[in-house]
């Protein structure tokens, strides 16, 4: 997918694609230096997942260069007017390259699991867990009956360092005619940080005791994000294009007979 966009049809060379090879293969191979530096080569499936997808991002941004550069030139104006004229003259191959992007953050959103934390503790009221730099602390159970089930929850205290970040509430659900449990998660979705913190309530004791599962999951909001970058390349991709619409009108258009 990196490589794809940069072969000219019928038109390129070991060479010229060599050339174009070099910048996305250099940012690639500084987005995983940069990545160890910072303590991501824990595990090597991730980094080289990273790795390749900063290589195909760095090819998608070079295209997009080149093409607003040339535009320009052209057009003797400024950025961001020959970046908005090149997109809507070339409508479908830079939404398929937009397209291109989101699947690399879903790709980076899949990656990030690598990363992921996993822990389970039982806990007393009062006591602490610490899983990837937050601090649960269990403030106590408490039962709700409701016509068809009845509900206990944890009440966990969710803090990182010194700020606090609300009380959480995991548990479980019983459905005594249908004889059935259900888990109901605590989520604690951090935009700014791109992960979700998981709290399941795995077992309730008579003595007032939990047994907490908690899960970090680095990078899954890219998930979502990578559905509407779809859409809004495949918009892109789809919208009508007046021109193309024209030539397509001349060349149905019924010829004189002679």
């Amino acid at each position: 997918m990196g490589i794809g966009p940069l072969v000219a049809w019928r038109r390129t060379s070991l060479r010229a694609l060599g050339a174009s090879l070099v910048g996305p293969a250099i940012f690639a191979l500084a987005c995983g230096i940069a990545l160890v530096a910072f303590g991501a080569g824990s595990s090597p499936p991730g980094l080289v997942a990273y790795t390749f997808c900063a290589f195909v991002l760095g090819a998608i941004a070079l295209e997009f260069i080149r093409g607003t550069r040339a535009r320009r030139a052209l057009d003797r104006s400024s950025w961001p007017a020959a970046f908005s004229s090149l997109v809507g003259r070339n409508r479908r191959r830079y939404g398929g390259y937009i397209v291109h992007a989101a699947i690399v953050l879903l790709a980076l959103g899949i990656a990030g699991g690598a990363y992921g934390s996993t822990k389970v503790q039982k806990l007393e009221p009062g006591q602490t867990m610490r899983i990837g730099g937050y601090d649960l602390r269990y403030l106590g159970s408490v039962v709700r009956n409701e016509p068809n089930r009845t509900e206990i929850r944890a009440r966990l205290a969710v803090s990182r360092g010194r700020q606090r970040l609300g009380t959480y509430l995991a548990g479980k659900n019983n459905y005594p005619v249908e004889g059935e449990v259900s888990n109901e998660v605590g989520i604690r979705t951090d935009w700014l940080r791109a992960q979700d913190l998981f709290l399941i309530g795995d077992q309730f004791n008579n003595d007032g005791s939990v047994v907490i599962k908690a899960l970090v999951n680095p990078l899954v909001d890219l998930i979502w994000l990578a559905g509407f970058v779809f859409l809004l390349g495949s918009l892109i991709a789809m919208w009508p294009d007046e021109r193309e619409q024209r030539r397509l009108a001349r060349r149905g258009a019924p010829v004189p007979a002679t």
